[in-house]
């Protein structure tokens, strides 16, 4: 499965793990070491994608929790491709994302 980052997305994971490298160091080492093995599970057969709700799941999008983080990557699937669309935090601004992904 091929796996493609947004640039919006990749921009949020850079903002979110200065944050966390501000708050201590290498815990913004940890989110992005956290991001590549969720990147890994989407390449996998069938990764552990939770279904959205409203707009969000007429549209298609799914997420895959980010372990240890307050995160999510709301993704896209088109046929053997994935498309990380947001890297989310479980309590902004939800479905701020959805602009990127409406027809």
């Amino acid at each position: 499965m091929q796996v493609t980052v947004s640039k919006e997305a990749a921009q949020e994971l850079r903002s979110a793990a200065l944050w966390y490298e501000k708050e201590q160091q290498g815990l913004g080492a940890r989110l992005i070491s956290a991001f590549e093995k969720a990147v890994q599970l989407l390449r996998e057969p069938t990764p552990p994608l939770v279904n959205t709700v409203g707009q969000a799941a007429v549209l298609g999008a799914k997420r895959l929790l980010l372990h240890g983080f307050p995160f999510s990557l709301v993704v896209i699937q088109h046929g053997d491709s994935i498309v990380i669309v947001a890297f989310a935090h479980f309590k902004r601004l939800p479905d701020y994302w959805l602009g990127r992904i409406a027809p």
